[in-house]
């Protein structure tokens, strides 16, 4: 996930939010230095104010859709008249939240957003007895929770 906020005290604080609930995550602080990011990964998601120096949210956006970047973008700003919303959603933004939000709020659209890139319809994934509830952050083998960690690991699930 990358967030793209001017404000750096907000900017940290929606980082280590995202963090803190495990997801990886690179921030930065204007479309300019966004599209530098973007040219060298890809991001399943991207979280972007509208008003930045350099080159604003709309610019931002406007130039992935160019570039035929298809990457999910809420755009999270101050900026709250309808007009402002409908450019943000025309500009190529795929949800638009006004501030100031709630992160519990901001966590359920990126799971909705998420969800319906993936095609899923729902927060619970199922492989056999293996169970994946993503708003819940759980796993459960054979109805018996697995405990997570940060780092990622291969295991090898038998059929």
């Amino acid at each position: 996930m990358l967030v793209v906020e001017d404000e750096k005290d907000l900017n940290r604080v929606i980082t280590k939010h995202l963090k803190k609930n495990n997801y990886s995550v690179d921030s930065c602080f204007d479309g300019e230095e966004a599209l530098d990011y973007i040219s060298y990964g890809e991001y399943d998601l991207i979280i972007t104010d509208i008003m930045m120096p350099k080159i604003d949210g709309y610019g931002f956006i406007k130039q992935l859709r160019n570039d035929k970047n298809s990457t999910l973008v809420i755009m999270l700003t101050a900026k709250d008249s309808l007009d402002d919303k409908i450019l943000g959603l025309d500009s190529g933004a795929d949800d638009y939240i006004v501030k100031p939000f709630e992160f519990d709020e901001l966590l359920a659209h990126i799971r909705v957003l998420i969800r319906r890139n993936y095609g899923f319809a729902t927060n619970i994934i199922q492989v056999d007895d293996v169970v994946l509830d993503i708003s819940k952050k759980q796993v459960t083998r054979s109805g018996e929770s697995i405990v997570l960690t940060g780092k990622v690991l291969k295991v090898k699930i038998d059929s």
